[in-house]
């Protein structure tokens, strides 16, 4: 029944005049994310780990779902870490939530954070630790937690509002706990972001008295600028900790979905900045986020014009709209699927680096058919996340020697790995066409590899190979320049792939010689035209018309491709 659903969906959409649908190669940058919810085993975990069987069995669950987003194309989990001042790791700061094992302050027998991260990244996952910022636990949850309870470790942090304590944003020392928290958690592990969540004020409907708080700090500024001012003050200290720490960790936050009221729509009483305090665009600007994650779970007018208005308001970095999946569900709002498809559609042709998806259960257990929609129809091929280029941009040296291995019938890409830098990884494409493009996800076909070298299978005369580009990654995003390897040949190139070489007038301009000797000038064909000594320059006035490949050749008979050349 799903099949007979998602393959027309599938050639609908190509015909349907959806932006992007069908018509342009698919990104090559792209979040791709689910928040996976903790509170109360929504998500996971609804096995309890009170022995061993029980461990195995929540260990189990969490695989089961991060094989399906692995299987969908999916690059990036947020998962929920600190909860309401209780966490799911072995915390010197706070209490185990009662989640894992049904119990208030009981560990689980294992440490799930570690465990989450090490699955995720065997399936090029990338995981974000979701913290829960401001609310704290209900009266009832607080109780239970005895002296372990938010307000009574930090009783000077922490207020009260309708039905639970909150640390309040006011009081200064609380941006220095929520940066421990963090930096607690980006110190002891290999994750790949913090997702800050809940860092901002209560809404209005939620009973709130912060009062003699603003009597003692807020003197000379309105209510609204020193509650904006609070809250900015905790992003502020939490991308700092973060940065200190580890520079390429992804600091990024879900602020409500409309930043304020826009020219020509009203958010309705329901924005960032005015209502709940957020001025999250700012953070942008001050290089406080590096990446937005707008909740947006709203429809129509009430989505696309703001959509836009977090894209146009970037200041360079990552946008990626929150998508409402849970409201395909018959106990929400009952959306059909057609409103998250165009959403998806929109916000990629507008320009948004990706998008994200509350909640993974709503995706992985496909409601409405949405994971078969993601799947089979938008998310045909990986995607690496966006570079933060802002933090680091230096060029990565491209990999050296790249060449066939061959033993026993297989074959196997080897290259050596630059010495120069650590902790990388290292992306393969290939094409039948020369330059092979990069930049199209298309010819990938192996990322994310820890060490040099790809099994090839069997092995195949070279005439028949398919020509290979290997690139350098690093924790950042950035990816080198690519090493090629052309076939038909069983020597090595370390050529970057451009196939473009400099000219002035008839001059062809080369680069600085290491152990060529020749230059030879070959045809299509592969037939020899000319040879000329390696100099930094070659006069081209006498080639007749015509496309040419340049290679340099080695006294040992070692020879490289440096590029094509079209002679008008």
């Amino acid at each position: 029944m799903k099949l007979h659903f998602s393959i027309p969906l599938c050639l609908l959409l190509l015909l349907s005049g959806l932006p992007g649908a069908g018509k342009a190669q698919p990104p090559k940058r792209e979040v791709r994310a689910v928040w996976l919810t903790t509170i109360g085993g929504l998500d996971w975990p609804r096995e309890k780990a009170n022995n061993a069987k029980g461990i195995e069995r929540q260990k189990q669950e969490l695989t089961d779902i991060l094989d399906r987003l692995q299987a969908a194309r999916f690059n990036t989990v947020i998962l929920q870490t600190r909860i309401r001042s209780t966490v799911i790791y072995p915390s010197l700061i706070e209490p185990w939530d009662d989640c894992l094992t049904g119990h208030t302050d009981k560990a689980p027998g294992y440490d799930p954070l570690a465990f989450a991260i090490e699955e995720c990244h065997k399936r090029h996952l990338e995981l974000h630790a979701w913290v829960v910022a401001f609310p704290g636990n209900s009266f009832v949850k607080a109780k239970a937690l005895g002296r372990k309870a938010m307000q009574h470790r930090l009783p000077r942090l922490c207020i009260k509002t309708n039905d639970y304590w909150m640390l309040n944003p006011g009081e200064p020392a609380t941006a220095n706990y929520l940066a421990s928290i963090c930096s607690e958690i980006t110190r002891n592990y290999d994750i790949d972001g913090i997702h800050l969540d809940y860092i901002r004020y209560p809404e209005k409907e939620i009973r709130f008295n912060d009062a003699a708080t603003y009597r003692k700090y807020g003197k000379g500024q309105s209510l609204s600028a020193w509650r904006r001012n609070n809250v900015s003050r905790c992003a502020e200290a939490i991308h700092a900790a973060v940065k200190q720490l580890k520079p390429w960790v992804r600091v990024s936050c879900s602020p409500i979905g409309k930043h304020d009221d826009l020219p020509r729509y009203t958010s309705k009483g329901w924005n960032a900045y005015t209502t709940v305090y957020q001025e999250a665009q700012n953070w942008l600007r001050n290089g406080w986020m590096d990446m937005l994650v707008p909740m947006m779970y709203f429809e129509g007018n009430h989505f696309y014009p703001f959509a836009k208005d977090w894209i146009e308001n970037s200041h360079g970095r990552i946008i990626v709209p929150g998508l409402g999946a849970y409201f395909l569900a018959k106990g929400q709002k009952d959306w059909p699927l057609d409103i998250i498809e165009r959403e998806n559609y929109v916000v990629r042709s507008m320009g948004a680096s990706g998008q994200a998806y509350f909640r993974s259960r709503f995706v992985t257990e496909n409601t409405k058919g949405l994971y078969d929609f993601l799947k089979n129809c938008f998310y045909t091929t990986p995607a690496f996340t966006p570079a933060l280029t802002w933090e680091k941009a230096d060029s990565l040296p491209a990999p050296t020697d790249l060449h066939i291995a061959r033993q026993d019938g297989k074959a196997q890409l080897v290259w050596d790995a630059p010495s120069s830098v650590k902790d990388i990884t290292y992306n393969v494409y290939r094409s039948f066409s020369l330059p092979v493009n990069t930049e199209d996800i298309r010819n990938l076909v192996a990322y994310g590899l820890k060490k040099p070298g790809l099994d090839l299978g069997t092995d195949i005369p070279d005439t028949y190979r398919p020509n290979y580009a290997i690139t350098i990654m690093d924790r950042y995003g950035n990816e080198s320049h690519a090493a090629c390897l052309e076939a038909p040949r069983l020597y090595a190139s370390t050529s970057t792939c451009t196939g473009l070489l400099s000219l002035k007038g008839n001059i062809l301009l080369l680069p600085p010689k290491n152990r060529e000797e020749y230059i030879l000038v070959t045809d299509m064909s592969g037939r020899i035209t000319h040879t000329f000594p390696y100099t930094g320059h070659m006069d081209i006035g006498n080639l007749k018309p015509g496309l040419y490949d340049i290679r340099t050749l080695e006294n040992k008979g070692k020879s490289h491709f440096l590029g094509r050349l079209f002679r008008k």
